[in-house]
């Protein structure tokens, strides 16, 4: 028996799987909250408990970087260490980063699982994966022979980079509230609901009184900011939401030129499934095809949105299935 999971910022999707099964058949899986749990490891046992089982190996799928088998999650006060857990829970764990998790999962997807938003020209090469949810995540996927290999990252980190006024304004803004400015800080459900705060503060667009009210009241007000939008009743949620699906494909852009990834590039994560019209309004892609001179390159990747919310999880198991 393998135990495999994905263990982001907001939740964690636990699942059993015999030997030998394949990546996307467990024969139990829970999805649990993450953020008021001391500890993986106390989550782990809650699940094993209730189950009953016993595995024998267990990786997990984590947010945040990765090292020596040891991870200080990003979004989670924890300290997690997987050599100490295997000691603890009688079985080998392995810590993958998330991202590495979700790109591992990619090979059991078909193609149901994708929304093409550009055909491209089928190549040989790399490959990346750009996920926002909770935080952001990327990874690379180096080709060797007819297989890709998974490269951690935390790029998400990296600084952003504005394109115009709007986005010098807005780097400006972050400054004051944060000081230093990641790419994170736009493209996460956090950084949804500090862009529609800063059209607020900026008075651009219509704000309706309800609208107002359900943001300031909502445990989740990225959620109120993309309803909104994609109904029609706040142009000002419908500015944040245009904004934010530019500034997620001019950052695909960014990650396909780093990873030179012929191969595709992949939107995935949390975020992109819940906003499909606007991300397939011509935004996203108008901002990844705008990098100069090299923009005729990004017109030959294919691009796709993963669909299946379980990608991590079916690359965390498939890695332990592996082995």
């Amino acid at each position: 028996m393998i135990l495999a999971g994905d263990i982001g910022g907001t939740k964690a999707q636990l699942a059993l799987f015999e030997d030998g099964a394949h990546p996307r058949a467990p024969v139990r899986e829970e999805r649990l909250p993450t953020n008021g749990s001391p500890s993986l490891e106390a989550l782990v046992r809650q699940f094993l408990d209730a189950s009953g089982a016993k595995p024998s190996r267990c990786v997990f799928g984590i947010a945040g970087p990765v090292s020596d088998n040891v991870c200080i999650t990003t979004n989670l006060p924890w300290h997690v260490d997987g050599h100490a857990m295997s000691s603890s829970l009688g079985a080998h764990v392995t810590l993958l980063n998330d991202l590495e998790a979700n790109a591992c999962g990619l090979e059991t997807l078909g193609p149901d699982d994708l929304l093409v938003l550009q055909g491209g020209v089928r190549s040989r090469g790399n490959r990346a994966l750009i996920a926002a949810g909770t935080g952001l995540g990327e990874a690379i996927l180096v080709q060797h022979g007819d297989t890709w290999i998974p490269m951690a990252s935390e790029g998400g980190h990296t600084d952003f980079g504005s394109r115009d006024a709007l986005e010098d304004e807005l780097l400006r803004w972050l400054r004051g509230k944060y000081g230093r400015v990641s790419y994170e800080r736009i493209l996460s459900g956090p950084g949804l609901a500090d862009l529609y705060r800063f059209f607020r503060e900026t008075k651009r667009g219509q704000e309706p009184p309800e609208v107002a009210m359900a943001f300031d009241r909502a445990e989740q007000p990225a959620a109120v900011v993309t309803e909104s939008a994609l109904d029609g009743s706040c142009e000002r949620a419908r500015l944040a939401l245009d904004r934010f699906v530019q500034i997620y494909g001019a950052e695909a852009g960014n990650l396909a030129l780093k990873a030179l990834a012929l191969g595709g590039l992949y939107v995935g994560g949390g975020i992109a499934p819940r906003m499909i019209p606007a991300i397939t309004r011509g935004g996203f892609m108008q901002a990844f095809f705008e990098k100069g001179r090299l923009s005729p390159v990004l017109t030959r990747i294919p691009v796709s949105v993963v669909l299946d919310s379980k990608t991590a999880l079916w690359g965390a198991a498939a890695r332990a299935l592996l082995h």
